[in-house]
């Protein structure tokens, strides 16, 4: 069974509309002992990073996370995967913390946000396709990234480290290579084919 944070902040139907034609059992929770009993765990997001700080710690989802993180696989996927890493420029607030890097405001001669289709660069073949982006901030790190988008500069699109991924864009927008990322980083993530 997966468990979706519920924590008032995510795309929670489509991402559940696509969890359940993977054939995943899904429970969209904010409740410590259901998460717990979960067999995997995502964290999703659409909107401000500090308003999603806010609620995790008003919810005090921040311990059971930190437990989960180390036991269960674990994704963020959009401002889910921003809220894994330490700091952020949205609210000039503090993250999870459980990556290494920063998240900043888009900037260059691009429209903000990121909106639409980009292909990925990995050193993964299976990866290299187009899939649906909508944000204004990215992330900036130099460790544990499995794929990128060009964006007049690079997007960190995929991350993993050990158990947790990180996926900036839509899976649950993003077709059939959408859905097959997800079912992949729900599986262990990625490795080179």
């Amino acid at each position: 069974m997966i468990a979706i944070v519920d924590y008032g902040l995510g795309n929670i139907a489509n991402l559940t509309n696509a969890l359940e034609y993977l054939g995943y059992e899904v429970n969209i929770t904010n409740k410590q002992d259901e998460l717990e009993k979960a067999d995997k765990i995502i964290l999703p997001g659409v909107g401000h990073y500090k308003d999603a700080m806010n609620k995790i710690e008003e919810l005090n989802l921040l311990p059971v996370l930190e437990k989960l993180k180390d036991t269960k696989p674990f994704i963020g996927i959009c401002l889910g995967m921003q809220l894994l890493f330490e700091h952020s420029e949205e609210g000039n607030v503090k993250g999870l913390g459980y990556l290494p890097g920063t998240v900043k405001k888009i900037t260059g001669n691009v429209a903000v946000p990121h909106l639409g289709w980009n292909k990925l660069n990995s050193t993964i073949p299976s990866l290299d396709d187009d899939v649906y982006f909508i944000h204004s901030f990215k992330v900036h790190t130099d460790q544990n990234v499995v794929a990128t988008a060009e964006y007049d500069e690079d997007v960190v699109a995929i991350v993993q480290k050990e158990s947790i991924v990180g996926i900036q864009f839509h899976p649950e927008k993003s077709g059939t290579k959408g859905l097959q990322i997800l079912d992949q980083a729900l599986k262990g993530g990625f490795t080179h084919d």
